[in-house]
């Protein structure tokens, strides 16, 4: 049987921290992984605020879209998951400035995340040929 799957890697973003990829196209649509704070380069969680760790999320997911061929104007929705609905606002403040078209989106706070960041964002994407 042929996978249907193109998977989609680049080191601009953080490797995946368990089994699986960092986004996979099927058609004409990227789903990402979520992404959290992670420095590339280092694999080690960005110290910060919920500002500096949703800039880094939103870099990293921007990293994969290019990866793909695609990009933040594209994005048809997102799930963003908080460790605490407090940081709402803030981040949002951050987000609006990644995701300009507005994609739809579901938002959750979460007991926990990995690594106990403070937020993870995943995407679906078109991919216009």
């Amino acid at each position: 049987m042929t996978n249907i799957l193109q998977k989609i890697e680049t080191d601009k973003a953080p490797a995946a921290i368990g089994p699986y990829s960092q986004a996979v196209i099927i058609g004409e649509l990227l789903y990402t992984s979520g992404q959290v704070p992670i420095i590339p380069e280092t694999g080690a969680v960005l110290e910060g605020d919920i500002l500096a760790q949703t800039a880094l999320v939103c870099e990293n997911l921007g990293a994969i879209l290019a990866a793909a061929g695609t990009d933040f104007g594209k994005v048809i929705k997102t799930t963003c998951f908080l460790a605490d609905m407090a940081d709402f606002a803030a981040f949002n403040s951050v987000y609006e400035k990644y995701f300009t078209e507005k994609p739809a989106r579901s938002c959750v706070a979460v007991k926990g995340l990995p690594r106990d960041v403070l937020c993870e964002v995943e995407a679906i994407a078109y991919l216009q040929k």
